[in-house]
């Protein structure tokens, strides 16, 4: 299997986010699109692609190695400084609707863990993140 790069790492964890509870919502895939549109993570980044990186991390899930193989090669793609980035944008997509399965946060324990973030470090992004998702009903 390729390595994946930079971009694909972090769409990856979005993704497996994403399908963590055999459910892609309309509103989780949404998400997505923008989180690669709108964050300067992606500028460079040629959004027509962004389902052909969806649909082959996809089929990495159903291979041998699955989740944890995925889960390798997205920590082997991402330099040290885009780690809280890509568990931001991961969580981003597990709270977007303001329901986080039992499954979602099983996922972000585990990219917690391959990307090796603090504890600190996930407290705060959680925080923005539902802070930012807040509505007033």
């Amino acid at each position: 299997m390729p390595s994946l790069t930079p971009h694909e790492a972090l769409i990856h964890l979005m993704v497996i986010t994403s399908a963590s509870d055999r459910d892609m919502t309309d509103v989780e895939l949404a998400r997505i699109g923008d989180v690669v549109r709108s964050w300067p993570v992606f500028v460079d980044f040629n959004q027509d692609r962004l389902i052909a990186v969806a649909q082959a991390c996809q089929k990495a899930l159903h291979e041998k190695d699955g989740l944890e193989g995925v889960l390798a090669r997205v920590a082997e793609a991402l330099p040290e400084r885009l780690r809280d980035t890509a568990y931001a944008a991961a969580f981003e997509v597990a709270a977007v609707d303001l329901e986080m399965r039992m499954e979602e946060v099983r996922v972000l324990q585990l990219i917690r863990l391959k990307l090796d973030l603090d504890t600190l470090t996930v407290a705060a992004i959680a925080r923005a993140a539902k802070a930012r998702l807040r509505t007033l009903t």
